[in-house]
């Protein structure tokens, strides 16, 4: 792409969801979701946000939590700590000097999607203050997954993109020629009444577990292939209770991913997101898994919406804590910087 220059002097902001995934994470991961058909992701975007705000500079910099990273380009500030993802992707889109601000609602790997919540939000504040037309959805989506891929040096996945750039409930399935996004009929009010999010005070880095188990997988390890088709079973039923309205069949479905997936690499599950989820269950939930990659970050449980209130209050009390999140609907969307 070709920079046309900012239209207007000041700030252009740009919002987008972070998610939980339900089921079927890491089969969004090239090319695992081909290897077991019927594979698919279920996740659901939720309140907690990615913000970006870019303003015309002399300078490239990026900040955020206080600490700034600043270069005479974006190359060069894809080199220093802190500039990396923005460096990036500003240099694929060929973007003109600009200072960037970041901000995110999500705990730092809390694996709820937030750095990718940031990569979506960022392209489209960088169409927006360019001049440009908004790009297809799955070229955003691609951009940010492939940059990312490019940041860590290992695989990454594409369902956070999805998340962040449609919100509401999604269904990603795997088929040769490309993923297939829908969204899912849910009642979201209805799934926030029994959805409870917790941070597990330890952040996780996804992109190491993750490569761990792709090559597993890819070299045909026999209690891999077991594992995925269990999660890939799961995800199908998730996506079934999800839209027959069963939250009680959700809740199981989700469980029965995270007795799969717990057991695809060592330090997944950890003594403290064990710790977390039995106290929910104990508390009158029907099921929870960690959130992305394990290792660390958040849990997500499902429970009677009369339990919810017990649910959190057993969480915190083992040392978690509850965010105040819901799930939501809004696609990333793009306006002026206050």
């Amino acid at each position: 792409m070709t920079a046309t220059g900012p239209t207007e002097p000041g700030a252009v902001s740009a919002r987008a969801s972070c998610r939980v995934d339900l089921a079927g994470g890491t089969l969004d991961i090239w090319p695992l979701g081909l290897l077991h058909p019927g594979a698919r992701t279920i996740n659901v975007a939720i309140d907690l946000e990615a913000r970006v705000a870019l303003t015309k500079s002399a300078r490239c910099s990026v900040r955020q939590d206080g600490t700034t990273a600043e270069a005479d380009d974006w190359p060069s500030l894809a080199e220093l700590p802190g500039g990396e993802l923005v460096g990036l992707l500003a240099s694929e889109l060929d973007l003109p000097a600009a200072a960037v601000v970041l901000e995110s609602d999500s705990p730092r790997g809390g694996g709820l999607g937030a750095s990718s919540a940031l990569g979506v939000a960022f392209v489209a504040a960088a169409e927006a203050w360019t001049g440009r037309p908004p790009s297809e959805t799955s070229w955003r989506a691609g951009l940010v997954r492939d940059v990312e891929a490019r940041l860590m040096s290992l695989p990454t996945g594409c369902q956070d993109q999805y998340a962040a750039l449609l919100g509401g409930a999604l269904e990603i399935l795997y088929r040769p020629g490309g993923e297939e996004v829908s969204r899912l009929a849910v009642d979201l009010e209805a799934f926030g009444e029994s959805l409870v999010v917790a941070y597990s005070g330890r952040s996780h880095f996804s992109a190491g577990s993750n490569w761990q188990i792709v090559r597993r997988r890819l070299d045909g390890d026999a209690e891999s292939i077991e594992l995925f088709a269990g999660i890939t079973a799961a995800a199908v039923d998730t996506a079934a209770a999800l839209a027959a309205g069963d939250l009680p069949a959700v809740g199981a479905a989700v469980g029965r991913e995270w007795s799969y997936r717990r057991r695809l690499a060592e330090g997944i599950s950890t003594p403290k997101l064990e710790e977390l989820l039995a106290a929910a269950r104990e508390a009158g939930a029907w099921g929870g898994k960690a959130t992305g990659a394990g290792g660390g970050g958040c849990v997500a449980v499902l429970c009677p919406a009369a339990r919810r209130d017990a649910v959190r209050e057993a969480l915190a009390q083992h040392g978690g804590q509850v965010l105040a999140c819901r799930p939501g609907s809004r696609p990333v969307s793009v306006g002026d910087a206050a």
